[in-house]
């Protein structure tokens, strides 16, 4: 497994907050909600350390969850879905972990399909918010 199995990355000319605006806003679009949003920086820095900017923003939808854990209530240690805006080098970029590959993770537990349902909605935050 390489990580464009396990994310989708695409940088953008909008500065940082912009992006995370913009993933939320594209969040609400596709039917789902953000649950939180991690400031990263803030905490490294209430600890004494420097580090670039970076959000991880937990979404979620009720109908997606509720099946995913019906099949199989560990797939929890894996939600909700994550979208990281950070910047490196100067680029702010977008990175979501890819839901397909929950399937690799739980074989047994048939996630292809809703997987793959969700995947392209994560994919379709990432593009739009891009």
């Amino acid at each position: 497994m390489d990580y464009q199995d396990i994310s989708y990355t695409v940088t953008t000319d909008k500065d940082f907050a912009a992006a995370v605006a913009a993933v939320e806003e594209a969040t609400a679009i596709q039917g789902m909600k953000v649950q939180h949003i991690h400031d990263v920086q803030a905490t490294l820095k209430s600890k004494g350390y420097d580090s670039e900017p970076l959000k991880i923003i937990e979404i979620c939808n009720a109908r997606y969850a509720h099946e995913v854990l019906a099949k199989n209530v560990l797939i929890s240690l894996m939600m909700p879905c994550k979208i990281n805006v950070y910047t490196k080098e100067g680029k702010t970029y977008i990175s979501a972990l890819r839901p397909t590959m929950l399937a690799s993770f739980y074989p047994q537990a048939g996630l292809e399909e809703i997987a793959s349902q969700v995947d392209a909605k994560i994919r379709a935050v990432v593009d739009a918010a891009r």
